[in-house]
């Protein structure tokens, strides 16, 4: 009978502590999360839809703009999975590239601009907690692994667009 009660025990406290993180997320991330997405929106439209497709056409025609500024922009603006959707700006052999580009920016941008990919956050604040456990400044490691993360797509998206366009006239496509 003991080990019925211990287990209806900690079973509802179960639900219990998952209640308490719930509350918690929308006291927290969530209001930061709307307000964050209500930003990104308004500045779209302040500057104008037009304005914002023009400047990614004209990204996606520079290597280096191609696989910094646009997977970032895609990202910040679009969100995951939507983010993808800038690839309609660029040639068929650099699509690969501009994929594995907005792809590996995922994570990154989570620290900064947590709207960006939610899935990733708690992936993040896991470890924001040990920096912070640490002794660390969380907003330092967000600027870090932000920078980072620029860099990382831009060698990436540089050298899959190399090995693509390798394969690429290998196969005669």
């Amino acid at each position: 009978m003991e080990y019925i009660e211990w287990f209806g025990t900690h079973f509802i406290g179960l639900f219990q502590a998952g209640g308490k993180v719930f509350v918690g997320f929308m006291t927290d991330i969530i209001p930061l999360l709307i307000v964050l997405l209500t930003f990104t929106y308004s500045l779209i439209a302040f500057i104008g839809e037009q304005r914002v497709t023009k400047a990614i056409q004209f990204s996606a025609k520079n290597m280096l703009l191609r696989y910094s500024l646009m997977p970032i922009l895609s990202v910040l603006m679009l969100t995951n999975p939507m983010a993808y959707t800038f690839g309609r700006f660029v040639k068929e052999e650099q699509k690969p590239a501009f994929y594995d580009s907005v792809v590996s920016f995922l994570h990154p941008v989570t620290g900064m601009f947590p709207y960006a990919n939610a899935g990733e956050l708690f992936v993040y604040l896991g470890i924001a907690n040990g920096v912070m456990n640490a002794g660390y400044s969380i907003s330092s490691l967000s600027v870090r692994y932000f920078l980072a993360g620029i860099i990382i797509i831009l060698m990436r998206g540089v050298i899959t667009e190399i090995i693509t366009k390798f394969l690429m006239r290998k196969k005669n496509l």
